[in-house]
């Protein structure tokens, strides 16, 4: 069936994040393991990605746990150093699918205000024809409610759906909908994947 969207995970297919390496980088590997092993950073972020306040839940989790107050707080008072650099490539190419006409969605787990600041760093945030952020949307990948959504709220057949995301559950969780499917492993197999499903022209995928 023709694809009539293309929708882009964010999270490491268009915007690196990896909250490890910001840690090793600034507290070192070894502290950082303690961290992370000590605090769970992980169900943090995922409850910001539904919705709760990135500054409130992020010092609540601090004031939590005092052994790793100021470490904690570094996850939103250097949010943007956590989700770098973009993957220029992939932005290249979400811009030759909206040069050729193709309508173009984002489908991320994101928080509101983490989303916000990321508008402001990477312009090309605002460049979708339609956002659907889990933290508006209160309900998070791999969860069927938000593929459910994303379908009613477009419009579109979910057979007419190409969606690319770095996770497999995630991208599971579309094809048992009958999204038609991509898992992000690097900008290059996303671009064969596009031309080879006639979206792009190889020039244009180069």
């Amino acid at each position: 069936m023709t694809i009539k969207a293309v929708l882009f995970d964010i999270g490491n297919v268009l915007i690196e994040w990896h909250p490890e390496r910001f840690y090793d980088r600034v507290i070192g590997p070894g502290r950082r393991k303690e961290l992370f092993a000590a605090v769970d950073l992980t169900g943090m972020n995922e409850a910001v990605d539904r919705g709760a306040n990135l500054r409130d839940m992020v010092y609540a989790t601090a004031e939590a746990n005092p052994d790793w107050q100021d470490e904690i707080r570094m996850w939103h008072d250097r949010w943007i150093e956590l989700a770098t650099p973009p993957i220029d490539r992939s932005v290249d190419l979400l811009r030759a699918l909206r040069r050729g006409g193709v309508p173009v969605f984002a489908l991320s787990n994101f928080g509101i205000q983490s989303f916000e600041l990321a508008v402001t760093h990477y312009p090309f945030l605002e460049e979708f024809d339609r956002r659907f952020i889990s933290g508006h949307m209160e309900v998070v990948k791999p969860d069927p409610r938000i593929y459910e959504r994303v379908e009613a709220e477009c419009g579109l057949a979910p057979q007419t759906l190409l969606f690319t995301d770095d996770r497999a559950d995630n991208i599971a969780a579309a094809a048992a909908r009958g999204w038609q499917t991509h898992l992000f492993t690097g900008p290059q197999g996303w671009a064969d994947r596009l031309v080879a499903d006639g979206l792009l022209q190889p020039q244009d995928a180069a």
